[in-house]
């Protein structure tokens, strides 16, 4: 599935902690802009890669669709690196404090916002379920949306532990990205790109499994 030029994914892997234990994941990192500017969205991993990924190109802002470490652990190296703000939902700054506990995120991301990055508009969703400040970024110039860990080709983010609600969630992806055109293109925070369209066929299934 192509993906257009504006929009470029890095995939960066690392270690996250989880109920005691260590795991391997591998995060996509996508970088939004044009050949001056760009935002990164969900600086994760590794900040060396991500600033290498850029070029000369300024960072206007790092974006955390989420609080979670994977979406957060490189934002904070790498805005020290490249002096831009980072971003993130307030209802987020539980999770973020349990990743940085000593710095703070610069500005809020708020539902209804909308950031520019050359001739990209994003406009900001709060999409609460996997985690309570989760947002997604829809670009309507360019038929995608980056939705972090809120929806994947495999579904809804996981909503196994507290603060993450299942039901909270389904409604979130019902509302805020069912309505956008079926041919909108689905970038997650993990895995290979979908469509809203293709979200839409399973969604009913994945809220009755409980998924």
């Amino acid at each position: 599935m192509s993906v257009p030029s504006p929009v470029q994914r890095l995939r960066t892997s690392g270690v996250v902690s989880l109920e005691g234990g260590e795991f391997g994941v591998e995060n996509n990192v996508w970088i939004v802009g044009d050949e001056d500017s760009a935002i990164v969205v969900d600086a994760a991993h590794d900040h060396e890669a991500i600033a290498r990924a850029l070029g000369d190109r300024e960072l206007m802002a790092i974006v955390a669709t989420h609080g979670h470490g994977d979406h957060v652990n490189a934002a904070v190296d790498l805005a020290d690196l490249a002096d831009c703000p980072i971003l993130l939902h307030p209802d987020d700054a539980g999770l973020w404090h349990r990743v940085h506990p000593y710095q703070e995120p610069d500005a809020p991301l708020l539902h209804g916002e909308a950031l520019t990055v050359g001739d990209v508009e994003l406009d900001i969703l709060h999409t609460p379920g996997h985690t309570p400040g989760g947002v997604c970024l829809y670009a309507p110039g360019l038929g995608v949306v980056l939705t972090g860990d809120t929806l994947s080709a495999d579904g809804p983010g996981a909503t196994g532990r507290h603060p993450s609600d299942l039901p909270t969630l389904i409604a979130s992806i019902r509302e805020h990205l069912m309505g956008l055109p079926g041919d909108t293109v689905v970038l997650p925070g993990h895995g290979e790109p979908t469509t809203v369209a293709e979200a839409a066929e399973h969604l009913d299934d994945w809220a009755a499994r409980g998924f």
